[in-house]
């Protein structure tokens, strides 16, 4: 094989995008990628992206699987804007990705699936590949089909399952591209196929084709090189956002003495974390598949009250099906998490697509004054500390409490620093182990939580039941003026909390022209988008909300030091609405709700509009 010297290049951070058919192995390709390049050492962020018709026709436009991937020798806080790289493995995982290249980008193609059956499918009246759509770009057109078939003509495979190891090729080709070793897909591959090795040779033999190949391709001048990052000295591993959920309600129960309960119906995007936590029975959890939304919900009230640490998660659909037994845990008062990955749209609407959607249903969504904490993570990684605190505040106020995720953040991935364990807060629990003086709804202290007293304790027995109840005894009343005192009591118990919340404190400075307001998955894109700003000069800061009900203490104090606020949400303004109306804020929203995350330039253009009125 001839090969061709080539410039080596070297850039500070680069994007590139897999695309093609749902089957086309687009989600492994991109995640082997991630994670070679989480042992390389850079900074990365990633995007899959997922059809929202798990069953579209194969090479429809609605079937088109991606995986973005954005890695850099810098810290970064997004998956990136424009691509650098887009491989494009079929015309409609070309026909929906073109126009996020940039100009004079780099367009990898397999042609053998530019078939007239595919290309009519997308929508093409003509190949693409024989017309001017392609110029501007440094469009590399290889028939990966065809050379995977020849590499493995040897092993004996039915011409289907050799064609299953095209992504390999193509992932191969792009390590080739920037530089990476192949070590780790292929100890990948050994090990997830180890029981078939004719897969594991087909697999690595079409990856080094397609490493290789790119050897030979001389209309690649220039190969790449993105250098390590510095970080923080510790141990890290590359992880998404479901499972640092799953790990940090683990580390939860383990640091509590709790077994870990969890009761859920899988749904898209929460069912990993039912996946995650079955492996784990070793560390006393247990987990319960529920045949649907309000038997999840119910079973992990029934293990709060017989003093687990009690999980259920689900999206949009299943909190809107779980809102009366909320309402339970509520009156109750008995500790639960629930961890909502919100999706887009009402109904089922668009169960692959990120938004956050579901504010106003997590604070106001159910019957009669009944209040929950809500938090939200704001990254991948930060899903394993909000967890934590999730059960934190659970445990010690005997509340209900609400996570707020979103598919963004859970499919996304970042490098995590592992945490040492013994620095983690305590827990602290409300399990009552003595009688003396026993009122199964005694709020005497000043956390407004009630014993925990355990079903079978000698002398604790007590009545439970949504009716409302009276103070201290917990006994059923229809009395006007006990239900207005236990209504009070247990907002009043969200509003302590405020108190055992860390002070809000804005990126940047502490006064200025513009604050830029945000929650949950909309992080990455906002503070790049304000460190772009800074860096030209503008007076602009931005403020990351966690905890949501509660708000932080001080943040009334910070809204009125900026002479405008602005507030970006995945939605149509439902943090906005709730700061306007608690701090009569004029604040300017900047809304989104195209089942896609904010770009760093969208949100950039948004602030030089506010700040200089352009």
């Amino acid at each position: 094989m001839n090969t061709v010297k080539k410039k080596i290049s070297e850039v500070d951070n680069a994007t590139i995008r897999f695309a093609g058919d749902s089957g086309d192995g687009m989600q492994l390709t991109g995640s082997q990628f991630s994670d070679n390049t989480a042992i390389f050492g850079n900074d990365l962020a990633t995007l899959p992206d997922f059809p929202a018709e798990i069953r579209a026709p194969k090479g429809s436009l609605a079937g088109v699987s991606s995986f973005q991937l954005q890695f850099s020798n810098k810290d970064i806080h997004t998956p990136g804007d424009d691509l650098d790289v887009l491989v494009a493995m079929n015309p409609a995982g070309l026909k929906v990705h073109l126009g996020d290249l940039k100009d004079n980008g780099m367009l990898i193609i397999n042609t053998a699936n530019f078939t007239s059956k595919n290309l009519k499918l997308a929508g093409y009246e003509e190949n693409p590949l024989d017309d001017e759509l392609l110029e501007g770009y440094q469009a590399i057109k290889v028939d990966m089909t065809k050379l995977v078939a020849t590499a493995l003509e040897e092993i004996e495979l039915s011409s289907k399952l050799k064609a299953r190891s095209t992504n390999m090729f193509a992932l191969g080709l792009l390590y080739w591209l920037y530089g990476r070793s192949l070590d780790s897909s292929v100890n990948f591959i050994q090990k997830k196929f180890a029981k078939a090795p004719d897969i594991v040779e087909a697999n690595i033999k079409a990856l080094n084709a397609g490493y290789y190949y790119g050897e030979t391709l001389e209309v690649i001048k220039t190969t790449y090189r993105v250098n390590k990052a510095k970080f923080e000295k510790g141990k890290y591993r590359n992880i998404m956002g479901n499972n640092a959920l799953a790990f940090g309600l683990l580390t939860a129960a383990q640091r509590s003495g709790l077994d870990l309960y969890y009761g859920g119906y899988p749904i898209t995007p929460a069912s990993d974390i039912l996946h995650y936590l079955a492996q784990y029975k070793n560390f006393g959890v247990k987990t319960f598949q529920a045949e649907d939304e309000i038997a999840g919900v119910v079973s992990a009230i029934g293990a709060a009250f017989a003093g687990d640490l009690a999980i259920t998660a689900t999206s949009g659909p299943g909190v809107a099906l779980k809102s009366e037994a909320l309402g339970l845990a509520v009156i109750t008062e008995l500790p639960l998490v629930l961890v909502n990955v919100q999706r887009g749209g009402p109904s089922t609407g668009l169960p692959t697509k990120t938004e956050q959607s579901d504010l106003n249903q997590a604070i106001y969504g159910r019957n009669g004054e009944a209040p929950m904490v809500v938090l939200a993570p704001a990254t991948p990684a930060d899903c394993f500390m909000m967890a934590y605190e999730a059960c934190r505040i659970a445990l010690k106020y005997m509340i209900p409490v609400i996570l707020l995720s979103d598919g963004y953040i859970a499919n996304g991935s970042e490098p995590w620093k592992i945490p040492d364990v013994n620095t983690l807060p305590d827990m602290e629990t409300r399990i009552l182990k003595k009688k003396e003086g026993f009122a199964p709804f005694n709020h005497g202290n000043p956390d407004l939580a009630r014993p925990w007293a355990l079903p079978g304790t000698p002398g604790m027995e007590h009545r439970i039941g949504g009716l409302e109840k009276w103070e201290e005894t917990g006994h059923v009343s229809y009395d006007p003026e006990n239900h207005q005192k236990m209504v009070e009591l247990r907002q009043e118990k969200v509003d302590i909390i405020a108190r055992d919340l860390p002070t809000a404190k804005p990126f940047g400075k502490e006064s200025g022209d513009l604050l830029v307001i945000g929650w949950g998955g909309t992080h990455g894109a906002l503070r790049s988008a304000v460190e772009t700003a800074q860096s030209e000069g503008m007076s602009v800061s931005h403020l990351h909300l966690r905890h949501l009900n509660p708000l932080p203490q001080n943040l009334g104090e910070i809204l009125v030091k900026f002479q405008k606020v602005m507030i970006a949400e995945l939605n149509l303004g439902q943090l906005a609405n709730i700061i306007r109306a608690k701090f009569l804020v004029d604040a300017v929203g900047l809304n989104k709700v195209q089942g896609k995350p904010f770009t760093q330039t969208e949100v950039f253009n948004k602030i030089t509009e506010l700040v200089k009125g352009a």
